[in-house]
C-alpha cells in the first residue's frame, strides 16, 4: 500500500534531500524540447515525449545512451554541448517553480534545517535555474553527477549528501518525483517522499516510499 499524506503524516527531519528536476522545478516541457532540437541536429530523426517522459531522473549522458545508443566520450561532449547551447538558449520561456516550494524551503531554514539537492543535473545549469527561481539560497549543498561516480538510483548521492551534512540516515528525508529517487534514498537507508504532482505515475515506482505528498508544504511537521 502507498502512503498518502492524509494517511501518514511527515514527521519531522533535521536534513532534507530533495531532487530538483520535476521535484522543486517544473522543467518537463523543457527537456522534451531540448531532446526534440538535439535528435534533430544529430540527424537521430525524432523522439516520442513520451519516451523522453520515462527516462527523465537519469544523468544526460544516460539519457543520451537510451534515445541514441551509447555514445563514446567525444561524441557525448559534441552532443551535450548542442543539448545544453539549446536548452539556456530558451530555459526562461520554460523555467517555474511548482506551487509552495520556495514558502516550504524558506519555512524550513527558518527552522534551523538543512537542505541539499540531489540531482542527475550538472551544477552549470543547475545553479542558472535555482538562482533563476529565487531558491538558491536556501541550499546547504548541491549533490551533481560531478560529485559522485555512481548515480541515481545508486544511493551515492544520497550518501554524499549525508556526508556532507553531517546527517544521520535515521534523521534524513529524501524527496523526488521519479522511481530513481525513491530507489536512491531507499538504497541509501533513509526515508523518502513521493511527490504527487509527478508526471510518473505511482504504479512506476520500484519501492514502496516512506510517504506520498499532495504539496510540498506537507513535509513541514506541525
Amino acid at each position: 500500500m502507498f502512503f498518502l499524506t492524509g494517511d501518514k503524516s511527515v514527521r519531522d527531519y533535521k536534513n532534507y534531500l530533495f531532487d530538483a528536476d520535476g521535484t522543486l522545478i517544473d522543467t518537463t516541457e523543457l527537456i522534451c524540447k531540448c531532446f526534440e532540437n538535439t535528435a534533430k541536429v544529430t540527424g537521430n530523426g525524432t523522439i516520442a515525449k513520451e519516451e523522453v517522459l520515462k527516462h527523465i531522473g537519469l544523468t544526460l549522458k544516460d539519457q543520451m545512451a537510451v534515445h541514441f545508443g551509447k555514445l563514446d566520450d567525444s561524441v557525448f561532449q559534441e552532443y551535450r554541448k548542442i543539448h545544453m547551447q539549446y536548452q539556456m538558449s530558451v530555459y526562461s520561456e520554460y523555467l517555474r517553480l511548482f506551487d509552495g516550494v520556495a514558502e516550504t524551503l524558506n519555512e524550513l531554514k527558518s527552522k534551523g534545517k538543512r537542505c541539499a539537492v540531489v540531482t542527475s543535473r550538472f551544477k552549470d545549469s543547475l545553479d542558472v535555474y535555482l538562482k533563476g527561481t529565487g531558491i538558491f539560497p536556501c541550499f546547504d549543498f548541491l549533490i551533481t553527477p560531478e560529485l559522485t561516480l555512481s548515480h541515481k538510483p545508486n544511493p551515492e548521492p544520497a550518501l554524499k549528501a549525508m556526508e556532507l551534512l553531517q546527517a544521520e540516515p535515521e534523521d534524513t528525508l529524501l524527496i523526488g518525483d521519479a522511481t530513481f529517487d525513491i530507489e536512491c534514498g531507499s538504497n541509501a537507508g533513509i526515508d523518502t517522499a513521493f511527490v504527487l504532482w509527478s508526471i510518473n505515475d505511482i504504479t512506476s515506482l520500484k519501492v514502496q516510499p516512506t510517504y506520498c505528498i499532495r504539496k510540498m508544504s506537507d513535509i513541514i511537521s506541525n
